[in-house]
């Protein structure tokens, strides 16, 4: 059985990496060609309320010093197993493993996904059909593709110290929801890890998720936002730090760095939700929700083109104005990863109007603006 531990982790945050640091800085005693360290992982994941599962094979985690060029990668541990990322959520964490390191400054980190599953059964009491896949609400099983540029690793450019005798731990933030990419009905569903880098903190945000009787929400999608609205790139305006979901008694659970955030609350069939809070060291913050149902709604949903192959994707970010406290701010409220040449799924909001941002590497932002009914979007590159 793979270990699984709660943890007290925090961020500033797509794949998402969180880094938890417990010793850092250099120092230490010891030879410096002899002393050794301990680097412990563990893996956890923002959240996603679309599918059932999302299932990755880590076959091994590699780190290079600081100092070193293209070479000088380190196996420190090789778990090669399979993980539920959303069963690695609200701070649930599973233990990747504990590797012994030369003392020293690293500064990357790579991430090696595995071809093969482990031997273990799903949550369909199935073995798993691949090493990568995702479980629709069908009890479909969909292959996630990894493509060419990431099967080398994934690489994260963020340095850590190993010191003499002493314990260095990392947690790696999966970001689920980023790294899945939606390839409608040709079937070619991506896995794009999307990494990010959390800082260590020891604070967090939690809190219930209600209907405006009194009932607890399941799968709500929770959110620790920043809105900028001086950004130059419309889709820096908003960005989303990190992300959770739910239980099924209503209970969330966010870890993050000191800063002011929007926490925003959304689920299908409820208007959004958004309160400021403003974190700070060693301190935990308390922010409870309650949701009002709606019956009338407009579904949004895009056709990607353009992009210079079948592997690229492009990232549609779904926003509106909402009041969060004494003032109104954007907000994301929904979002998908699209496959050029494909067609997202139908995004189901409650009637209103909205914005929706679509952004893909070395490519011009495209802003689709006031939309208050169904609508499909053309959105076309490279014009």
């Amino acid at each position: 059985m793979r270990a699984l531990f709660y943890g007290v982790i925090s961020g500033t945050a797509v794949f998402s990496l969180l880094i938890l640091l417990v010793s850092c800085g250099g120092g230490g005693s010891g030879s410096p060609d002899t002393a050794t360290g301990t680097l412990k992982l563990g893996l956890t994941d923002a959240a996603t309320g679309n599918y059932q599962a999302i299932y990755v094979t880590i076959a091994e985690v590699q780190v290079k010093k600081q100092d070193d060029g293209g070479s000088g990668w380190q196996t420190v541990v090789t778990p090669d197993q399979t993980y539920n990322l959303l069963e690695l959520v609200n701070g649930v964490i599973a233990t990747l493993g504990i590797g012994e390191l030369g003392t020293g400054q690293y500064g990357q980190m790579r991430l090696i996904l595995g071809d093969q599953p482990d031997g273990l059964e799903n949550i369909l009491n199935e073995s798993h059909p691949y090493a990568n896949y995702l479980i629709d609400s069908e009890d479909n099983s969909i292959e996630l593709k990894v493509p060419s540029g990431y099967q080398t690793g994934i690489k994260v450019v963020k340095g850590f110290w190993i010191n003499a005798s002493q314990a260095t731990e990392l947690i790696l933030d999966f970001d689920g929801a980023r790294s899945v990419v939606q390839a409608g009905k040709s079937g070619k569903w991506l896995l794009k890890p999307t990494i990010k880098v959390l800082e260590t903190v020891d604070n967090s945000v939690s809190g219930m998720v209600e209907d405006d009787g009194g009932a607890p929400i399941e799968g709500a999608l929770i959110s620790a936002q920043f809105y900028d609205p001086d950004a130059v790139d419309p889709k820096n305006e908003v960005l989303v730090e990190t992300t959770t979901v739910s239980t099924e008694e209503g209970a969330y659970k966010l870890f993050l760095p000191p800063d002011i955030y929007n926490i925003v609350v959304a689920k299908d069939g409820y208007l959004p939700a958004c309160q400021e809070i403003e974190a700070q060291f060693f301190k935990d913050y308390i922010a409870d929700f309650s949701l009002v149902a709606v019956t009338d709604t407009i579904t949004v949903s895009g056709a990607v083109s353009g992009l210079a192959s079948e592997e690229d994707s492009a990232h549609l970010s779904i926003r509106q104005t909402i009041s969060c406290g004494s003032v109104d701010v954007i907000a994301e409220v929904a979002s998908a990863s699209v496959a050029n040449g494909t067609s997202s799924e139908a995004i189901s909001l409650p009637a209103g109007m909205y914005d929706v941002v679509v952004s893909a590497d070395e490519e011009e932002t495209q802003v689709f603006e006031d939309i208050n009914t169904n609508t499909v979007l053309d959105i076309i590159f490279g014009q």
